[in-house]
């Protein structure tokens, strides 16, 4: 069960890392559009950080923190 766990968790982490890098990617691409005068998508972006790249973050990081804690719980109960 917790192989599955940590199995299915790790699944979803990396999908998150992946869009939480084409996001900053897509940001500093905007930017770079924005000062040499060519729209694409900044205004777009900006919409979209607070319902989707802000909380990708957040799970980005509480699932690095549950799945750091989780293997260390177990190597301390395997280790007795």
């Amino acid at each position: 069960m917790k192989e599955q766990l940590l199995r299915w968790l790790n699944q979803i982490l990396m999908l998150d890392v992946f869009l939480v890098l084409l996001s900053f990617f897509w940001f500093a691409i905007a930017l770079v559009g924005r000062s040499v005068g060519i729209p694409l998508g900044l205004e777009l972006w900006y919409s979209l950080w607070e319902p989707v790249f802000t909380p990708a973050i957040g799970v980005l990081m509480a699932g690095a923190i549950v799945s750091g804690l989780i293997n260390q719980i177990y190597k301390r109960l395997t280790s007795n």
